[in-house]
């Protein structure tokens, strides 16, 4: 009696091995968190689903926010990087890209034309209930003699860029160009769409 528990417990550990063997994940089976995420086959069954008709006119609008957030998207990361291809059409083409380039090289009056105008708006507001009286002279004289200095600028800039473009795309239409690349002057630096290629001081 005692002899055959003791064979039976003997051969016990076999099949409990077995059984635990069984129970454990295979490895390279591609189980678990290490499994690498199908990306190509969820872009395709998105595509897919998107191909069909829309069941409802919520779904149809519901899609019709998506792409149109998308595409703001897609949009905004192009004025970012500059990629060409889903540049705003204002900004496309090579006359428009040299046009960036000749602006963002060059440091001019206008793009701190903002700053200046906060300033003496403060100064104006602030100066006078203080008595300061000589102080808000003051900025109102430098507000003149900053518009002064941005009309002087600009027409240089702007002389300077129309001989420029129109000497490199002769065959080219350079229509607008100039405005355009007045209009970014007036902006700083680090707030111009789409974002500065050249550092100030770079020959173009």
């Amino acid at each position: 009696m005692f002899g055959r528990r003791s064979s039976q417990t003997a051969q016990d550990p076999a099949p409990a091995a077995t059984g635990a063997t069984a129970l454990q994940p295979e490895r390279g089976t591609g189980t678990g968190k290490g499994r690498p995420t199908p990306k190509r086959s969820e872009a395709e069954a998105a595509r897919r689903q998107r191909a069909k008709p829309p069941a409802s006119r919520r779904e149809a609008a519901k899609r019709m926010r998506e792409d149109a957030r998308a595409e703001r998207l897609r949009r905004r990361q192009a004025l970012v990087s500059g990629d060409e291809r889903y540049l705003p059409a204002r900004d496309k083409g090579p006359v428009r890209a040299f046009v960036r380039d000749f602006i963002d090289a060059r440091r001019s009056v206008a793009e701190f034309f903002i700053v200046v105008a906060l300033a003496v708006l403060v100064l104006s507001v602030v100066a006078p209930p203080l008595g300061l009286v000589v102080v808000a002279n003051a900025a109102f004289l430098l507000w003149t003699v900053m518009l002064v200095l941005i009309v002087l600028d600009s027409v240089v800039l702007g002389t300077r860029l129309k001989k420029e473009v129109r000497r490199r795309f002769p065959d080219e239409t350079t229509k607008g160009a100039v405005a355009y690349g007045l209009m970014r002057s007036t902006q700083l630096r680090r707030l111009r769409l789409p974002a500065p290629r050249v550092k100030p001081g770079a020959v173009v």
